[in-house]
């Protein structure tokens, strides 16, 4: 029973002989894919919680106990005993084949591979070795593999693949299926932390006529029905504030953003963002939610105090770091004020750091480029960096002392932003203002210059309150949380070019 009989055959030799036990099967009257349902007393992880405490050589006499899962390598004992283990989403158990427990049945263990979906009954037990095990009485294959798992599943040369074939790296690497379960349990502790402080959740659209919100290039498709071209959303931000308009006072929205962008560690072109609005608060009501937030989805993921992520060590602890924009600017790359809200000027620090600039970058996007090179390496303990400049944030209200900067924060954790939040603009006029500018941006080439929605505007005009809002992307999020270095290895399925 042992499967070392298949180092070295084909790909096509390895289908063949798994067809011929799929049709022995179905020659014993056993048609496995004819199965509808099994019916499971205990998940892996129940089993270990309720007989984890019996000794080596007990049994729990008496006791069935029924399981399924996919099978692990078979391990023959002679030719009247095989051992083997079944996987589920909750964890792992043995299981044990004995011919005189099965009696005639016992003929078809040998039907058995790597990979099989199969259901089990039998009776808990421990090893000599110390190992639980169920001592099967009835089995049932549940689904023939027809393709033989790999052994492994890792390294740099398997990453393309790894990707392109979720569904395998799924399977024999526990970790990634660990990684996405926690993905999923993060998910839904946002929501629940969001629901219990009043938040109402809600869905835009996701075709929109102009993706406004955020300096990116949409993807444009096409309405037959309409005649019209649209573009997929690249932030959830204007809807949402039409609904606190509306009078949806606490208002957020967990959903997938498209930018067409460039793919790199910390970048997809379709992600996950958390998007919130709250009527009658700003940057600061933001700033306290955002820090209560993360610390309270990092004991979600039990990480506490010093945490590692990249190969290197950062403290994820209350209170977070604080800094001003203009004042990292200094402190790290040595420019004054000037240097950056002079667009003259930011340009000339630009080109004096060597930096690569968009053909027709504005000067939001040169002073952008300056930060990510200047401070962003600086900032590895969570630091809130605050009072952005005015030219970066045509969607933020300015600061009252100061018309150039704007009540804005940026939360970074391991050099990567993890929220953006500011007192969102209520005045219409300013807001007009602020888009006409960004249009003769886009007249004069800056692509990533969203084109106005003048709709928005006329919503304002019926008024907004005072609010305070913020972004997550969540895949970021997850990237910190479970250690995992690439945005790709926190999507199940991320964009992969043709083959």
């Amino acid at each position: 029973m042992s499967e070392d009989h298949e180092l070295g055959a084909t790909e096509a030799e390895l289908i063949k002989a798994r067809r011929a036990k799929l049709d022995a099967l179905r020659s014993s009257g056993r048609d496995p894919f004819a199965l509808t349902r099994f019916d499971r007393s205990h998940e892996a992880r129940d089993l270990h919680e309720k007989f984890g405490a019996l000794q080596p050589g007990e049994h729990a006499s008496g006791t069935l106990v029924r399981a399924a899962g996919r099978m692990g390598t078979v391990r023959a004992m002679g030719k009247k005993a095989v051992f083997s283990d079944v996987s589920d989403q909750s964890g792992r158990i043995q299981i044990y084949f004995r011919a005189d427990a099965l009696g005639d049945e016992f003929r078809l263990v040998d039907t058995l591979d790597r990979g099989d979906l199969v259901g089990v009954e039998g009776e808990p037990f421990v090893t000599k070795t110390g190992e639980l095990t169920i001592a099967v009485k009835a089995f049932t294959v549940l689904a023939k593999s027809l393709r033989q798992l790999p052994e492994k599943w890792h390294g740099l040369t398997d990453h393309e693949t790894r990707y392109r074939q979720r569904y395998v790296d799924l399977i024999v690497n526990r970790p990634v299926l660990e990684t996405m379960l926690l993905r999923s349990k993060l998910i839904a502790a946002t929501r629940h932390y969001l629901d219990e402080r009043g938040f109402v959740e809600v869905e835009t659209p996701v075709l929109l006529s102009i993706a406004g919100g955020a300096n990116a290039r949409p993807f444009v498709t096409h309405s037959n029905a309409l005649d019209i071209s649209l573009q997929l959303r690249i932030a959830t931000e204007l809807n949402l504030k039409r609904c606190i308009v509306g009078g949806i006072e606490k208002v957020y929205e967990l959903g997938r953003i498209f930018r067409n962008e460039g793919i790199d560690r910390t970048h997809n072109p379709e992600f996950t963002m958390l998007e919130l609005y709250q009527a009658y608060g700003d940057v600061n009501t933001m700033m306290d939610l955002s820090e209560d937030w993360i610390v309270h989805l990092a004991g979600v993921a039990r990480v506490r105090g010093e945490h590692t992520f990249a190969g290197e060590t950062f403290q994820l602890e209350r209170p977070f770091a604080r800094i001003a924009y203009l004042d990292a600017m200094a402190k790290w790359g040595g420019l004054e004020r000037a240097d950056i809200l002079d667009e003259q000027r930011a340009r000339a620090v630009a080109q004096r750091l060597k930096l690569s600039l968009e053909a027709g970058a504005g000067h939001a996007h040169v002073i952008d480029k300056i930060f990510e090179a200047v401070v962003e390496p600086q900032l590895l303990n969570p630091t809130f960096v605050t009072d952005f400049p005015l030219v970066l944030s045509p969607l933020a209200k300015r600061r009252r002392d100061d018309a150039e900067l704007v009540e804005r924060f940026e939360l970074f954790i391991a050099h990567m932003e993890i929220v953006n939040a500011f007192s969102e603009l209520n005045d219409p006029d300013d807001q007009r203002t602020r888009f006409e500018a960004q249009a003769a941006q886009r007249a004069r080439g800056d692509q990533e210059a969203p084109e106005p929605d003048w709709d928005y505007v006329h919503a304002l005009e019926y008024g907004m309150p005072p609010t305070g809002g913020l972004g997550s992307g969540i895949d970021r999020l997850v990237m910190l949380l479970s250690g995992e270095s690439s945005v790709r290895d926190v999507l199940l399925f991320p964009l992969q070019r043709p083959e």
